[in-house]
């Protein structure tokens, strides 16, 4: 395919601003998509959408031009020397709808206990756009707690790679959009454990007692070591190998090695220091490794990472649907979504954004944390769909086990 040019000024002068800042990790190899597709098209939490009790606000989008969006950290350009956020500020420019956005998502257990009462009760939680992990995403459709999408607002859907056009946990895609992909793997402080890191149990040696941290997302810490275990994770695996998992994650906590269990919010131990190796996500460490000067090393297992996808959703009580299928539209035009790419550097769902990347920065382009090559994608897993029954069981045990 020919390389696209940027046309709009405003986004070019944005994504060159970004592609200053973030110069690392450059690949070998160009995107296989259909590997990237079968790799990152699966995932999530099966089962019959469940008829709720509420039902979905009114639309006040043509009387209220203003759409809120809660996401994680760290998932979205930024101008340090403004405090904004360029590629929003320019869809407020080109649409003339308010973006409000904030950072509240730290952890998708986290985020929907917080929200779960109200979205059970239909009313507004004060955010038009929710990002949440596959699984997540399949929890909150499942449970009618979230709107339909009109798809005549969104005419960019179809640039959505087509491996994520159908999804087990959202048939037809009728819920939600794909945000981005990404990878969890081993992560450790360059200058501290020169040595480095290429496997789960290397995070268990002595030398970092007290020093590790893991993810509270279960699939990405749970999934790990299930694959140490030699456990194929998209495959036929039950309670045992779950036990057998959970089993060393907690003599782990017991005996003081692993120092916390923590979402997003690792990344500030890592920067102070209180944490020098972590199970962690691809797009934090490159992020961090530019702001705090390429301290930290990132390496997908030997025995294999996780692959995710972050998805967009309207919840049901949100009161500004149109304006946020709007936003949800805009981020799915290559030049835009190759704007986020070259900022948080996860794996980019859509179509045509590598052109437009290779007509700006070929480094970046060839990047396998954000267009992944076959071979990379090889050593990564999505773990397979849970049942409702296996979600609850298996989330209870694991949040008793850390302590939640």
């Amino acid at each position: 395919m020919p390389k696209r040019p940027i046309t709009d000024p405003m986004l070019r002068s944005i994504v060159n601003a970004q592609l200053s800042r973030r110069r690392v990790l450059a690949g070998a190899g160009g995107l296989t998509l259909a590997s990237l597709l079968a790799a990152c098209g699966t995932g999530g939490n099966s089962g019959n959408q469940a008829g709720a009790a509420a039902t979905a606000a009114a639309d006040l989008s043509e009387s209220e031009k203003t759409v809120n969006w809660a996401n994680w950290t760290l998932y979205l350009d930024y101008d340090d020397a403004t405090g904004t956020y360029p590629s929003l500020e320019a869809f407020s420019a080109a649409t003339g709808i308010e973006a409000n956005y904030s950072e509240d998502v730290d952890g998708n257990d986290t985020y929907f206990g917080k929200v779960q009462g109200q979205l059970s009760a239909g009313q507004d939680i004060g955010a038009d756009i929710v990002t949440l992990t596959d699984w997540m995403a399949g929890r909150l459709i499942r449970l009618g707690y979230t709107q339909e999408l009109d798809r005549g607002n969104m005419p960019n859907a179809g640039n959505l790679l087509a491996g994520l056009q159908e999804v087990d946990f959202d048939p037809g895609r009728k819920h939600s959009i794909t945000w981005q992909s990404g990878f969890a793997g081993i992560v450790w402080n360059k200058e501290a454990f020169p040595q480095g890191l290429r496997s789960v149990s290397d995070l268990w040696q002595p030398e970092l007692k007290g020093r590790v941290e893991v993810l509270d997302e279960m699939r990405d810490t749970i999934g790990l070591l299930m694959l140490e275990n030699g456990v194929d994770v998209s495959g036929d695996w039950g309670s045992n190998e779950f036990d057998n998992a959970l089993d060393i994650l907690s003599k782990q906590i017991a005996d003081g090695q692993i120092r916390q269990v923590k979402g997003n919010s690792y990344k500030e131990d890592l920067i102070s220091g209180d944490a020098l190796a972590v199970i962690g996500w691809s797009g934090d460490i490159t992020q961090l490794n530019f702001e705090e000067g390429d301290k930290w090393g990132f390496a997908l297992p030997e025995a294999g990472g996780t692959l995710w996808s972050d998805n967009m959703l309207v919840p049901i009580g949100s009161p500004h649907k149109a304006n946020a299928e709007k936003l949800m539209n805009y981020y799915l035009d290559p030049e835009n979504a190759a704007t986020v790419a070259a900022y948080v550097n996860y794996i980019c769902p859509v179509e045509g954004a590598r052109e437009v990347m290779e007509s700006i920065d070929p480094a970046l382009a060839e990047n396998p944390l954000i267009f992944p090559t076959e071979e990379y994608l090889s050593r990564a897993h999505v773990v397979r769909t849970l049942t409702p029954d296996e979600e609850t069981d298996f989330s209870d045990r694991f949040q008793t086990a850390i302590g939640s």
